[in-house]
């Protein structure tokens, strides 16, 4: 009988190991690719959608944790009004220009990962430069304001958000180009040694592609391979492994 249990608690054991390595291999996402969020659960914490919201305001729903770092606002989710960020500080890294102070600011935790991210391209012989950091509801307002008249409502609709459901409000987010590129934010800067190096990297670092190419149907976002948004580790290593987006992430 002793032997009996004996055995039965070793082959128990031996199972729940097998297990949790199969849960923990990538090779389980591939074949279960609907198990994420349950896996995800318990090993990475993301906020729950629901639990982040602290009021509607008509369509939108204005959110109730603005200053974590895994904040989660989109074209359904706005930060409170006039939202500012309450460390900002700017970053020593290399700006594609001088002067606008506003727009060079992160949030500190932040603007310290950028330095490093920068440093490490730099070793590899990468050199990027930041193009336009945070940015204020009175900015984004004039900025999509005048898309708006340059390009027109589609355009603006899915290249610029409306104020206070931008990125750059949170002083997490942050424009990157390269020389090669012009130090333009357009698609091609993907194809660039510089936006090849971004989206392998990043995420070592604590950041996002925060609008990858196939993922415009989730984000309602084009493609946008030089914006990238800081929400620490271990989360960026478990969206970057998992190819998923915030919002894909959060758990209902």
């Amino acid at each position: 009988m002793i032997k009996r249990i004996g055995s039965a608690v070793i082959g128990a054991v031996i199972i729940a190991a097998v297990s949790l390595f199969v849960l923990r291999s990538p090779i389980f996402y591939l074949i279960h690719p609907g198990q994420e969020s349950m896996q995800y659960i318990g090993e990475t914490e993301f906020p729950s959608y629901a639990s982040t919201i602290a009021k509607k305001d008509g369509s939108l729903v204005i959110v109730s944790n603005p200053d974590s770092l895994l904040v989660l606002v989109n074209k359904d989710r706005r930060l409170p009004d006039f939202y500012t960020p309450p460390d900002l500080v700017i970053p020593n890294v290399r700006f594609s220009y001088n002067g606008d102070k506003e727009k060079m600011q992160m949030r500190k935790e932040a603007a310290k990962e950028l330095e490093k991210l920068f440093q490490a391209a730099d070793r590899e012989g990468v050199y990027l430069f930041a193009v336009s950091a945070f940015r204020s509801y009175e900015r984004q307002k004039a900025l999509h304001t005048m898309y708006q008249k340059q390009e027109g409502e589609a355009v603006t609709a899915v290249s610029s958000a409306i104020p206070g459901t931008s990125e750059h409000q949170t002083g997490l987010a942050v424009d990157v180009s390269a020389q090669s590129s012009r130090f333009q934010l357009e698609t091609s800067f993907g194809k660039t040694k510089e936006g090849k190096w971004l989206v392998e990297h990043a995420h070592e670092y604590g950041f996002i592609i925060r609008y990858p190419e196939d993922k415009t149907a989730v984000t309602g976002y084009m493609y946008e391979p030089w914006h990238i948004r800081y929400v620490g580790n271990p989360h960026a290593d478990y969206l970057f492994k998992r190819r998923l987006t915030l919002e894909e992430a959060m758990p209902k």
